[in-house]
């Protein structure tokens, strides 16, 4: 029986270039058996050993980019995927290989429903960079297509696998008593939003980083969100013809009774000594947990360096004997989680019920989806408002008929209420 899980990646920037590649490659030379263990999954790692990987394809938009990666890909491996390009480069890959078993979407955040789509459509397995997508809706058609091909939709929501998130989860969470509420901050560097990525005026820092945040407080009480409220700031980046919000903060209250906010930018000064500020806070009746993710105790300080900091845990490199490096973190355990999977549905026969506690499925990413959603809506309209001088009132509501929009300056013409989406959240 061959045991070769054929993957294909669309999108090779900041992510999908760095941290898909490095895992893909370490899997193709070395195999799956290795990193089962961090995750607890080290049941499987005589099921799972024998399976081999190959990355058949890497798609980007441009031809340059496409070959940078299939280049640096092949020093590492002694491997050439092909490479493809264009608008939609899956579309291509898709056609090329029929059998391909994964495709890998790290492409920008409003062009992710497409391809994952497209490649549950084909047959295959999906492994998608968060957020999933955009609308509810969109969040429907992929979990009903893979319901129906039997398909995993995994998604890289790698905040769940940070060591200290998770024994606030397991420990420091149940000690707290009842969930009043919390603060929870992704604060990204300046030229993300100015260089890296020329997709920003589609996105905002709230969809695109507090996502993690989110999925991370339905991970620890998986409590579903009842109301929230949103507003957001552009005076920065405009500066720089960018017609993008600087900052984004939402509050979103759940049927637990837990109030929580999310503060997101993407305007950090480039001499600040971390890759990101980030960090979040919980209070219940019992007591208080913090926890910074920036400042984990590793500082140094050099002369014309100034003072920086380091996140060990994410992503690192281990040199072998040979010269080689090993990628190890939590980084690769979120995409390690949604492949073994997969593989024990391609390889052990078994269905996609019985693996989605392995990993962020599309079901938890429609809840987030719908945050996003909704805040997106709102933000917007209380941004319009507060430039008239009108304030902020507009929230949304969430329940079994939806989401309705709540706006009370319309109430003029009627329209307080609007539902922008019709199904039970």
């Amino acid at each position: 029986m061959d045991r070769t899980l054929k993957l294909a990646l669309v999108g090779a920037g900041m992510f999908g270039g760095d941290v898909h590649l490095r895992v893909f490659a370490g899997l193709q030379r070395f195999g799956l058996a290795g990193q089962l263990a961090r995750l607890g999954f080290d049941a499987w790692t005589r099921a799972l050993a024998p399976v081999q990987f190959e990355l058949a394809a890497v798609g980007t938009r441009s031809a340059a980019s496409a070959r940078r990666a299939i280049e640096v890909y092949a020093r590492t491996t002694s491997s050439t995927p092909r490479a493809f390009h264009g608008e939609t480069p899956w579309v291509d890959i898709l056609r090329a290989f029929p059998d391909l078993d994964v495709l890998a979407v790290a492409t920008p955040d409003h062009l992710h429903t497409a391809p994952i789509l497209a490649a549950l459509q084909a047959g295959a397995h999906v492994l998608t960079e968060k957020p999933m997508c955009l609308l509810t809706d969109e969040a429907d058609q992929i979990i009903a297509l893979a319901q129906q091909r039997n398909r995993v939709v995994a998604v890289d929501m790698h905040k769940r696998y940070d060591p200290d998130h998770q024994r606030i989860r397991d420990i420091l969470a149940r000690s707290l008593g009842e969930p009043l509420y919390g603060l929870a901050y992704l604060e990204e560097p300046l030229q993300v939003a100015t260089q890296t990525f020329q997709w920003v005026e589609h996105s905002d820092p709230f969809s695109y980083v507090g996502t993690h945040w989110v999925d991370l407080i339905w991970h620890y009480y998986r409590s579903k969100p009842v109301s929230l409220t949103a507003v957001g700031q552009k005076k920065r980046l405009i500066r720089d013809g960018i017609n993008a919000y600087d900052a984004v903060q939402v509050r979103v209250d759940y049927a637990n009774g837990m109030s929580m906010h999310f503060h997101n930018h993407w305007i950090t000064p480039p001499d600040f000594e971390g890759p990101v500020n980030q960090g979040h806070e919980l209070v219940g009746t019992e007591g208080k947990v913090e926890s910074d993710q920036q400042y984990r105790g590793l500082r140094w300080w050099t002369a014309g360096g100034g003072s920086r900091t380091a996140n060990t845990h994410f992503i690192r490199a281990i040199q072998r004997a040979d010269g080689s490096a090993a990628t190890v973190g939590y980084g690769v355990d979120s995409l390690i989680a949604g492949l073994a999977a997969i593989c024990r549905v391609r390889f052990l026969g078994e269905s996609r019920e019985a693996v989605a506690a392995m990993y962020p499925t599309a079901e938890d990413s429609r809840i987030t989806t719908a945050i996003i959603h909704a805040a997106r809506i709102v933000r917007d309209l209380n941004y319009q408002y507060q430039q008239a001088g009108q304030g902020a009132p507009v929230s949304a509501r969430f329940g079994a008929d939806g989401i309705t929009i709540v706006d009370p300056h319309r109430a003029g013409d009627g329209q307080v209420f609007e539902r922008i989406y019709d199904r039970a959240i």
